[in-house]
């Protein structure tokens, strides 16, 4: 079952390419519905400088928003997060606990 991170951000794939140790398993890239002698076939989509790709929070990129599923660069190296944070400007937001008050009115028709 594809597996969601808390984060992920896309980026284009001109920008994840200017990593000097950038590579590309093209193999894993999504699948898409095309039609080919009037029968509709899936078949793996190229990729180009204009598609959109998402940076997950533990640094692999994928096609797609699940962190498991068509996996597209995955060697997360020292190199490549400061890649992330320096060119991209990748931060994974810290989310601070939010606390719900009750109302006056709700606590008292809670007694």
């Amino acid at each position: 079952m594809a597996t969601m991170e808390k984060y992920c951000k896309a980026y284009s794939l001109k920008k994840l390419r200017e990593f000097s140790q950038w590579t590309e398993r093209t193999e894993n890239t999504r699948k898409e519905k095309q039609l080919v002698d009037g029968k509709e076939v899936e078949e793996r989509r190229l990729l180009t400088d204009d598609d959109f790709l998402y940076l997950q929070e533990n640094y692999v990129v994928t096609d797609g928003i699940f962190k498991d599923e068509n996996i597209i660069f995955d060697n997360v190296t020292p190199e490549w997060k400061e890649f992330c944070h320096k060119t991209l400007a990748f931060e994974i937001p810290v989310y601070e606990p939010v606390q719900v008050k009750a109302t006056a009115g709700q606590e008292k028709s809670e007694s």
